[in-house]
């Protein structure tokens, strides 16, 4: 099922029904908010991923959000699609057999950005001010960061060009400076060696994070190019890609927000 958003984002649903014989009537929420160098999201692998969470008991969504050829400079446009999609979310939760007070957004690359700035802004009078919505309704329960950009000015990109096209001013979106007391609790990959956004983001947010004493958890492997998704056969784009070891961060996530949300 695809929800429009403000044209051309969009969220893509895959939902499950409850078993009439269980007594779960409503499932937590995940929003996979994809990479893609804020050019394109990469769609047979945002739909893995979903799907992946659905295998695992949530109701599962991808953002297909704004690009930066669509509205340069381009943020925080993105917050506002994220935004937008929590709402939908919340108030068709009944509907969709969500259980509202379970709603989480797990981000990658550049879906990692957009995520932990929108994790340090749904408290926000601006924000809630531009949907027309309150912090009940766009707040945040838990945020999965997966290889993140955090600062436009930690690695990635390496362009000027790219760069004005995706801020204005590069350093108001700097994630880690977001970061306040009421950021939903975080769980936090990365690959120590990650040859296009360098761990350095995550270590920054995660020193935010525990500045503010907001609960994380974190795993920083030691090895695995940028953009694993999965890390295993499904969604390797290479064959260093399938890192086995790496994988096991979607169970670690899973466990993990069974024990937050």
């Amino acid at each position: 099922m695809t929800i429009p958003l403000t044209e051309p984002a969009y969220l893509q649903a895959y939902l499950r029904e409850p078993d009439p014989k269980l007594t779960q009537k409503r499932f937590p929420a995940v929003i996979i908010v994809p990479g893609g160098g804020y050019t394109h999201i990469p769609k047979a692998q945002s739909e893995t991923l979903a799907l992946a969470f659905v295998a695992r008991g949530f109701q599962a969504f991808f953002l297909r959000y704004h690009f930066n050829n669509e509205n340069p400079p381009l943020l925080p446009q993105p917050i506002y699609d994220l935004g937008a999609a929590i709402r939908q979310l919340r108030q068709h939760a009944q509907k969709w057999y969500i259980n509202p007070n379970q709603v989480a957004a797990a981000g990658f690359s550049v879906g990692g950005h957009i995520v932990s700035l929108y994790n340090g802004s749904w408290q926000r009078n601006w924000l809630q001010q531009n949907l027309h919505s309150d912090a009940d309704t766009l707040k945040l329960n838990a945020a999965i960061l997966s290889y993140p950009v955090i600062r436009l000015t930690a690695g990635w990109p390496t362009s000027k060009e790219k760069l004005a096209s995706i801020a204005a001013q590069p350093d108001k979106f700097a994630a880690d400076q977001f970061v306040n007391p009421q950021c939903a609790p975080t769980f936090i990959w990365h690959t120590a060696d990650d040859n296009l956004v360098p761990v350095k983001n995550s270590l920054l947010y995660l020193a935010a994070l525990n500045q503010f004493q907001v609960p994380f958890e974190a795993h920083i492997f030691h090895h695995g190019p940028h953009g694993l998704a999965l890390a295993n056969a499904q969604t390797a784009w290479k064959p260093d890609a399938n890192q086995p070891h790496v994988a096991h961060w979607l169970d670690l996530a899973t466990e993990w927000l069974q024990a937050t949300l």
